[in-house]
């Protein structure tokens, strides 16, 4: 997902996003680590999506205080 995608996804819809998408990026590894991935690039795609959302929900706790 793209910044700015990330930016207007509500409060709710962005936890649950980040949820899923952790859940996705673990079965990735673990199944990379047992038979390669077809698009192994997927991993590194996931998991800087997993660490903009995450920035993102820092950003709108930061903002909220």
């Amino acid at each position: 997902m793209k910044q700015k995608e990330i930016a207007q996804l509500s409060a709710e819809e962005l936890k649950k996003t980040l949820t899923e998408t952790r859940i996705a990026y673990t079965k990735m590894k673990l199944n990379h680590a047992v038979a390669n991935l077809e698009a192994p690039h997927k991993i590194k795609e996931t998991r800087r999506a997993v660490a903009r959302m995450i920035t993102e929900t820092k950003n709108r706790n930061t903002n909220a205080q």
